[in-house]
């Protein structure tokens, strides 16, 4: 079948021939039709994370969409959402023409959202999901800031705080196009990041109106840091990323003055109960027209390129390869 290969930890696959997946008990065959290529993708590939380095060569992509091909579980032709181990334990994912992939890692999908749609939203949805559910116990009413809200995390999370019943949404974006997306996904305010800690939260304590009941960061660093200055009391601000930096500075005076909380949240802790719970919440709301991220779709022939552009940025929206 033809695959994204992963030769070289560190390097972007290449479009090349690679054994198909045998099917197996216990395991679902799935002609894959949509597969987004996700920060966990580039951090297993690089060879340097927490997993360990990849046995190569393998095929890239722990999540995706496709169509049943064989399964004792679920019926032949049903389009289905699949979770994958790809980079983090031996075996192959979701870049490929098809894939096979445990029976519980499957989740169908709903109609009225599309392959592209869905592969788009996955498990960064998820993330946002669980983030404002789960972590923060969003209140109907409550004032939530979204930082990084131009990227996937941040868009899922404007919308779904408004669809939770967050009283007001505030965006932090670093770009126009940024801005703009956050505005589509339904914030009440988009504030530009600043460098300047002091300016920013100058800028973020007027636009949430002098509290921030619950922050959503993907983001960390210095946004992170200007964020829990304006935490309200009993403030919760749930990290789930790092796209700006490892390190964020926090003041004990104001975590204490104001009983507020920093929590972490990461998909990798949730029970295949959690997940597929999470997964169609936001497939259904993406069904109903409620949820959708700004996407681009890419030729699986074209996945070195995408692959690049996608780890410098330069993409500025999610990439969902289509084999």
């Amino acid at each position: 079948m033809r695959a994204a290969v992963l030769t070289t930890p560190g390097e972007p696959p290449t479009h090349a021939e690679h054994p198909a997946p045998e099917p197996a008990a216990g395991r679902t065959l799935v002609r894959m039709t949509a597969a987004p290529i996700v920060p966990l993708d580039l951090l297993c590939a690089s060879g340097t994370s927490y997993f360990g380095r990849p046995a190569t060569p393998y095929v890239p992509g722990t999540q995706g969409v496709g169509v049943v091909e064989r399964s004792a579980t679920w019926p032949e032709g049903a389009r289905v959402f699949v979770v994958t181990t790809a980079g983090m334990a031996p075996g192959d994912g979701s870049m490929a023409e098809r894939c096979a992939v445990p029976d519980e890692a499957v989740v169908p999908l709903p109609d009225g959202v599309t392959d592209e749609d869905a592969a788009a939203l996955g498990m960064s949805a998820v993330a946002a999901w669980m983030a404002l559910t789960d972590r923060a116990r969003l209140a109907a009413g409550e004032t939530v800031l979204v930082l990084g809200a131009g990227g996937t995390v941040g868009q899922v999370a404007v919308a779904a705080a408004k669809l939770l019943g967050a009283g007001r949404v505030v965006a932090l974006c670093r770009s126009e196009a940024a801005d703009e997306r956050a505005r589509r996904a339904g914030a009440d305010v988009v504030v530009r990041l600043d460098a300047d800690v002091d300016r920013l939260t100058e800028s973020l304590t007027d636009a949430v109106g002098g509290r921030a009941d619950v922050v959503v960061d993907p983001v960390f660093g210095v946004a992170a840091t200007a964020a829990s200055r304006v935490l309200a009391p009993f403030g919760r601000l749930v990290n789930l990323g790092g796209a700006g930096g490892d390190v964020a500075e926090f003041s004990s005076a104001v975590l204490r003055s104001r009983t507020a909380s920093v929590l972490g949240y990461t998909n990798a802790m949730l029970s295949p109960e959690q997940q597929r719970a999470a997964l169609d919440a936001v497939l259904g709301h993406a069904a109903a027209g409620r949820l959708a991220v700004a996407h681009e779709r890419v030729p699986l022939s074209g996945v070195g390129d995408a692959w690049r552009r996608q780890a410098s940025g330069q993409a500025g929206v999610r990439l969902v390869v289509t084999p």
